[in-house]
């Protein structure tokens, strides 16, 4: 971090970083040993029972995956169901590839912890004139942060679990597709805690396929294509309506076959598997990180669920991106700045804004000072009406 910081944020700075090793300690010392995972050969002269409870997984979810009714018998033999050798061998790999891997949610935690300090307390140096704003919230910690969430949280650890899978797990097991609902619910609930302690943090700052398409935005080209963005209102209502349509049909009120999932036909995290089950799967990466170059996170703007809800919980942000209309003066710097029209909406006062990523952008453009993160509850000055028209004179 910068020398300038006072010696309160370096404090701050250690104590981050040491926070962030422990969690992440923990998390290596309550990670299940690859040994338990089973190993035995599974044949079609098991039943859906047998193999099921090798593989830790409902009897519904496993002939889900054979494509058979949920309610198939579960103690004939495969083979008597029709099921061939390699039908089996692949439904097999597909399930063993959901089993989280546990120091997964530590890192999670620990990216999420390094990006709340620095927001709220390392980005801007103590006591820094507003001259200086643009060396405030360098971009090298952001950006080390999405790589180590696309190698260790991708590509390292594999792709479970993640965001949109700790969505879509809550309902599958609501049908019978997994053991407990309660486990999946638990999940989710820390998915959600670490999107509402910072404005959609776990989306922004730990999410592996999120960091891949930030880190392929941030590169310096197209840079006129990115100043055009696709209303919210259309990415949104794109992303509700495919969570809608998801969900009649993983309850079979749409296509009559409960247990259908649709997000498994666009699941871009098996890319960290190496292991592209599908041409829609190949497909959905591949136009994902071209689009990527000039448009901001297009699989979370248009598909993933956990995008969609995130973004409700924004609401309840318990620290997120602030803005002092006193000291506002519409230049529109921060709209400039900011990859989607979130910083826009918030100066419009939405209720319902669109999404925010904490990517800092927006945090170094204002020539008033009147863009902060910070903490929903703290309070400003009643007036700044000196200082907003000193700025004003300086910008004309």
């Amino acid at each position: 971090m910068p020398a300038r910081l006072s010696a309160r944020q370096k404090l701050y700075f250690v104590l981050t970083l040491v926070g962030a090793v422990v969690i992440v300690l923990v998390g290596a010392l309550s990670q299940r040993d690859d040994s338990e995972r089973p190993k035995a050969k599974f044949s079609t002269d098991m039943s859906i029972k047998q193999v099921a409870e090798d593989l830790d997984v409902t009897g519904k979810s496993l002939a889900r995956e054979l494509d058979l009714p949920l309610d198939v018998s579960k103690t004939q033999p495969l083979d008597a169901l029709g099921v061939k050798q390699g039908q089996l061998d692949h439904a097999t790999h597909h399930l063993l590839g959901h089993h989280d891997a546990v120091l997964k949610y530590y890192v999670f935690s620990a990216l999420a912890l390094v990006g709340l300090a620095y927001l709220v307390l390392l980005g801007r140096p103590a006591n820094s004139s507003i001259d200086e704003r643009k060396t405030w919230y360098p971009r090298w910690p952001y950006l080390i942060a999405l790589v180590l969430a696309v190698v260790v949280c991708g590509f390292v650890l594999g792709k479970s679990p993640n965001p949109m899978e700790g969505a879509v797990k809550v309902f599958k097991s609501m049908v019978g597709l997994y053991p407990s609902v309660m486990d999946k619910i638990l999940v989710f609930g820390l998915f959600a805690a670490l999107a509402i302690i910072g404005s959609k943090l776990i989306c922004g700052w730990a999410c592996p396929f999120g960091a891949l398409q930030e880190l392929i935005y941030s590169l310096p080209i197209l840079k006129k294509l990115k100043q055009r963005h696709v209303p919210f209102a259309v990415t949104n209502s794109v992303r509700g309506l495919l969570f809608a349509v998801a969900l009649l049909a993983l309850f079979g009120v749409v296509g009559g076959k409960k247990g259908f999932v649709i997000y498994h036909y666009v699941n871009p995290f098996n890319l960290f598997n190496f292991d592209i089950e599908t041409v829609s799967v190949g497909a959905v990466i591949v136009l994902s990180l071209v689009i990527s170059l000039g448009f901001y996170r297009p699989f979370c703007q248009f598909i993933c669920p956990f995008g969609l809800l995130s973004w409700l919980f924004e609401r309840g942000a318990i620290f997120r991106v602030r803005i002092d209309h006193s000291r506002c003066i519409d230049c529109g710097a921060c709209v400039r700045a900011c990859p989607l029209d979130a910083t826009k909406d918030r100066l419009a006062k939405k209720w319902f804004p669109a999404d925010c990523f904490s990517c800092a952008r927006c945090l170094n453009c204002c020539p008033t000072d009147a863009i902060h993160y910070e903490f929903v509850g703290k309070k400003r000055p009643e007036s700044a009406g000196e200082t907003t028209q000193a700025a004003l004179k300086t910008t004309s």
